[in-house]
């Protein structure tokens, strides 16, 4: 991701200039898991092969390269470290190019198959957690003269959160089951499972603060440290919005 590209991959400005056995960076990245704290970087950058997605290659980067500098610290709604990093003539060789020159996106692409499917995973984690927080509260939360758990639309909520979950956690198993085992590529499955187990972490978190009622959004209790964790799933690796759209042209290229 840069200041101006993140789902439009086309618009990556980074550029990588090649100059004898060097290649040199000049550019800036955004949204950089762990920047600040990582001892290297995979850096994608436009090396001009062709236009569009096919002129961008992938370097591997020191962070102690003279020309490398982490110039924000970014603060989100939940702890996560991230930062905005910065290029100014650094100099790399070109033995730290990883792959052929211009296969960049490709090496992106495969990689995100895997990370989508364990985005998917850990959406299903927090997704499990809010169910049993919810259990829980429904069971000794005395209301009425009777439990939360004893009320017909606190069953159906219950309901509704394990059919989900289940249903997260099979995409997700397929996915990674794919990948392992078979062999196969799994851009439609790792989509389709990072899509629905982020979506369906929101829906069943948010129905687990609610039975929690007004201490559900108290600082510090488990689902709202939840509500805060998930909410930046359904964005990195690929918004909900980019997996709809890489699901559907899987399927129209069958």
């Amino acid at each position: 991701s840069e200041p101006d590209a993140g789902s439009d991959v086309a618009a990556l400005a980074c550029e990588a200039r090649l100059e004898g056995d060097h290649y040199v960076l000049n550019g800036a990245k955004t949204w950089i898991s762990n920047g600040g704290i990582a001892d290297f970087y995979c850096v994608f950058a436009r090396t001009g092969e062709a236009p569009g997605a096919r002129g961008i290659s992938a370097f591997v980067v020191d962070a102690d390269t003279p020309g490398f500098e982490i110039s924000e610290r970014i603060e989100l709604i939940a702890p996560h470290p991230l930062a905005t990093i910065t290029f100014d003539n650094c100099r790399i060789p070109v033995s730290q190019r990883l792959g052929e020159a211009g296969q960049g996106f490709k090496l992106a692409m495969m990689t995100l198959d895997i990370f989508r499917a364990s985005v998917a995973a850990a959406a299903l984690g927090f997704a499990r957690r809010a169910l049993d927080e919810g259990l829980a509260r429904a069971k000794s939360r005395r209301m009425f003269g009777q439990t939360l758990a004893d009320l017909q639309l606190t069953q159906a909520a219950l309901g509704d959160m394990a059919t989900a979950i289940d249903a997260s956690a099979l995409l997700t198993y397929r996915a990674a089951w794919m990948r392992d085992v078979q062999k196969q590529r799994t851009t439609r499955e790792a989509a389709m499972a990072k899509m629905t187990a982020t979506e369906s972490a929101q829906t069943v978190i948010d129905r687990a603060l609610q039975m929690f009622g007004g201490a559900g959004v108290v600082s510090g209790m488990p689902v709202e440290k939840l509500y805060r964790e998930i909410r930046a799933l359904r964005i990195y690796e690929g918004a909900t919005e980019v997996q709809k759209l890489i699901i559907a042209r899987e399927l129209l290229k069958a």
